[in-house]
């Protein structure tokens, strides 16, 4: 397989339209046989890219005090946990909140609130927020969370994730796509058997398929 995803990363590569922005590149996934009515089925993955993201991501959390001094030190967008209600209170605020953060991280004493009033925003997306107990900096989750993409099948078929920009090397992204398809085929039942198709493409460009062998 390494050798059918390197070729399709590097005609995606050499396909890809001169543009004023640097195009992600995404690997899209389209299983069979697999039951996603049932919650258990579905492939929910946090994988961290070995040659990371290739762009900088965007962070928030909901702090104060001492902990939002951190926040702010590491390059991380602070939100007044005591906006929570009102934010939960227009879901127009709340979604363009959640589409402009990648992720979001939190004091432990404001994870209930966010789920009352934000967890029907955020927890459909994906971004719940992680945790920060008072003892850790925000700073190290911050940087695990640079290199960390989300595999999300939901009850879909299909589903993809960016494993890199054209701004990496060709090996980079090969080395990233490989630890996707890894992770992925090792959550399906049949692994490889019940990937019906794989494509991979730039942001703006053509879709490569990828024939899949098992």
């Amino acid at each position: 397989m390494q050798t059918k995803i390197s070729q399709a990363i590097k005609d995606a590569v050499e396909a890809a339209p001169k543009r004023s922005f640097v195009e992600s590149i995404d690997m899209a996934f389209t299983i069979r046989d697999v039951d996603l009515k049932n919650p258990a089925n579905r492939i929910q993955e946090e994988v961290r890219l070995p040659s990371g993201r290739g762009k900088q991501i965007s962070i928030a959390m909901f702090a104060s005090a001492d902990a939002a001094v951190k926040a702010k030190a590491a390059g991380i967008v602070v939100i007044d946990p005591s906006s929570i209600e009102e934010l939960g209170s227009d879901k127009t605020k709340a979604k363009k909140m959640a589409k402009k953060y990648d992720y979001f991280l939190s004091e432990v004493p404001h994870m209930g609130l966010i789920g009352r009033y934000l967890g029907v925003v955020l927890g459909p997306r994906g971004k719940m927020p992680r945790p920060v107990p008072p003892n850790l900096d925000p700073a190290m989750i911050a940087k695990g969370l640079e290199s960390t993409v989300m595999v999300r099948s939901r009850d879909r078929i299909t589903f993809h994730t960016s494993i890199g920009t054209l701004s990496q090397t060709e090996d980079e992204l090969i080395e990233n796509a490989m630890t996707v398809w890894t992770r992925v085929i090792t959550k399906l039942e049949r692994g490889a058997g019940n990937i019906r198709s794989l494509h991979i493409k730039t942001t703006m460009g053509p879709s490569h398929k990828v024939e899949v062998i098992f």
